[in-house]
């Protein structure tokens, strides 16, 4: 009958956390890992960068800047030594020479979850052939759009999001948002904005009560009730510069300045009103076949047992290759944690595909 209550306070209290998350910080925040490996190298410094399929995710204003007809880009990566899986897939399409459309999809999860709330069968006898297993997985869906403005170097985007969250047959949410970005060009200066969830995005949670209710009077949990989960609006500042060193190899440092707006936040700069966490990238290049890369970002305070206070920050590392139209990116991410279990190799493709007939790309 123990391990049977522990099973059930396993189940009962994954909803319960659902049902405390319904808190404007920290929202939806597996939208706020990353996409793609030379993103993650960059330690997430991409919003005046990017320029492939991953902008639907960073900016979608960087879309305009995407060559051929149709450009894929893939990534796959585990993390918590291989509990949770995250997915990523985009591509993005050129309508024409100012206008491009994409589709981005997303999903984190952890599969394979014990459900143990028909363990014990009508007569109270636990019958371990009765468990079953359930996924708790976010999925989130961007459509986006972007065009080059008549102000040369201007380009705008916008993203309509859809946020699908489910616990099994537990719960379930539904949530939509918009994003919108900018990037300006200007010499070898790129500038950029980004507001991510500018309208709110409000997920609607639903709950299964009638196979909470047992489980949740046994182990004292609150019963959930259907409520709003709201995701604040940020807005995203960055820079980049691009120049040669020498006739081959380019370097391209960049900021970006995440900027929140739901009181203080672990982060460098934080007051009553707003929290700035910055993210520094560099990329180096070698005849536009080879790239390093290195970031540092999630820079935190963090108090220690003695009561002092010492900052940590995270170190990405990555490198990129281009063999014609196939990019190969891998970043070693999470490198300035304590424990090994938590480094992620992660490895993401991105295939440009032009038409023989036309011509290999917009511009």
């Amino acid at each position: 009958m123990q391990k049977s209550k522990f099973y059930l306070s396993a189940v009962a209290g994954l909803l319960s956390t659902a049902l405390v998350a319904q808190t404007p910080k920290y929202s939806n925040e597996f939208l706020a890992i990353g996409v793609g490996a030379r993103g993650l190298g960059l330690s997430g410094a991409m919003s005046a960068m990017v320029n492939d399929a991953t902008a639907g995710y960073w900016n979608p204003a960087g879309l305009t800047k995407v060559k051929g007809n149709l450009q894929i880009a893939l990534m796959h990566s585990e993390y918590f030594a291989g509990i949770a899986k995250y997915d990523y897939g985009s591509f993005a399409a050129p309508i024409d020479a100012t206008k491009t459309i994409g589709v981005s999809i997303i999903r984190f999860a952890v599969d394979d979850i014990i459900d143990s709330t028909d363990l014990i069968d009508k007569d109270g006898n636990i019958d371990y052939d009765r468990l079953k297993s359930f996924s708790s997985a976010d999925y989130a869906f961007l459509f986006s759009y972007a065009q080059k403005t008549k102000i040369t170097g201007l380009s705008l985007g916008a993203n309509a999001k859809v946020v699908h969250r489910k616990v099994g047959d537990f719960a379930k949410a539904w949530g939509f948002g918009l994003d919108a970005g900018a990037q300006y060009e200007k010499g070898k200066w790129t500038f950029a904005a980004v507001g991510k969830d500018i309208t709110s995005t409000f997920n609607a949670w639903t709950y299964n009560t009638e196979n909470l209710e047992a489980v949740f009077n046994q182990t004292g949990n609150a019963i959930p009730e259907n409520g709003l989960e709201v995701t604040l609006p940020r807005l995203i500042l960055g820079t980049a510069f691009k120049t040669n060193i020498i006739k081959k190899i380019t370097v391209n440092p960049a900021l970006d300045l995440d900027i929140t707006f739901d009181g203080k936040r672990n982060v460098p700069v934080k007051t009553n009103v707003m929290s700035i966490d910055p993210k520094i990238g560099v990329e180096f290049g070698y005849d536009d076949f080879i790239f390093l890369r290195a970031g540092l970002g999630n820079i935190q305070t963090i108090k220690n047992i003695d009561a002092s206070t010492s900052t940590t920050a995270q170190p990405n590392i990555g490198i990129g290759l281009r063999l014609r139209n196939v990019i190969i990116d891998y970043a070693l991410t999470n490198i300035g944690n304590s424990s090994e279990s938590l480094y992620s190799n992660v490895f993401s493709l991105r295939l440009n595909i032009v038409r023989k007939e036309g011509s290999s790309s917009k511009k």
